[in-house]
């Protein structure tokens, strides 16, 4: 177990802070995982940690987790006052990680190997939604996410915290004009397009599924529904407007497995 830890200057303090915009976490290729689940996600998977954050005081959350991390990873101990300008949770757990970007997988490469389900989210703005979006999507074996342009940024530190560490166990693919992409994602998937109030209810798909959703203010726009083979509409009482995008999705992506 280490029993000393840097102490990060107020240059890395700054830097740190500001990585809650997307810009400068591009700029810099890294981003923040902040949590003890999430950490533990990450050290199972194949992105690289280039410093783990600790508060002292909670070693009991994350003792163990250090004990598994590499011992060349730089570990920095911080206050209660220096974190709370970094991290998310109001009670933090008292580990946070800096993860190296990964390049962007390249599209058509990646879609002619792919084999499974996949969720391809169109114009997805707020990161909790992502987050519980992508941890849905690994509990229901997808294995990966295609993201739209005008989406959320995937390393969102709020996207990271509320997907517990499963976007390290997907391929994201971000930025993608699906107008554009989706003729060819149609060759290789079986294209399932979601709709509020029209559409056939979900049930068990063909191998291959493609499940495309819209962002919870506007769905799916007509040209993109045009595009999919088939449309989804979940069935209700119709007491309510409508379901949450995360509780549809998790509809939707269980009937796909279905049997």
């Amino acid at each position: 177990m280490r029993t000393e830890f840097l102490t990060p200057s107020q240059i890395q303090l700054k830097k740190w802070s500001r990585l809650d915009n997307a810009k400068v976490r591009h700029e810099e290729g890294i981003f923040l995982a902040e949590g003890v689940k999430v950490a533990e996600e990450l050290l199972k998977s194949d992105w690289s940690i280039k410093a783990l954050l600790v508060m002292p005081e909670k070693i009991k959350f994350w003792e163990k987790l250090a004990l598994r991390a590499e011992k060349d990873i730089p570990a920095y101990q911080l206050t209660r006052t220096q974190w709370e300008k970094i991290g998310q949770d109001r009670e933090p757990e008292g580990i946070m990680a800096l993860v190296e970007m990964k390049k962007k997988p390249a599209f058509y490469a990646w879609l002619t190997k792919n084999t499974g389900n996949v969720l391809i989210l169109h114009e997805i703005n707020n990161p909790l939604n992502l987050g519980a979006l992508a941890r849905s999507a690994q509990w229901f074996g997808f294995n990966s996410i295609i993201l739209s342009a005008n989406s959320v940024d995937y390393t969102n530190p709020k996207a990271v915290r509320a997907s517990m560490g499963s976007i390290f166990q997907l391929t994201i693919i971000p930025e993608i004009d699906l107008i554009e992409a989706l003729p060819e994602i149609r060759k290789h998937f079986f294209v399932i397009g979601s709709d509020v109030r029209e559409g056939t209810p979900p049930h068990p798909a063909q191998k291959n599924a493609a499940l495309i959703l819209g962002n919870e203010s506007h769905g799916l726009p007509e040209n993109i529904l045009r595009m999919a083979d088939e449309k989804w509409s979940i069935p209700g009482s119709s007491k309510a407007d409508s379901l949450s995008l995360p509780q549809a999705a998790a509809i939707m992506m269980y009937e796909c497995i279905k049997k």
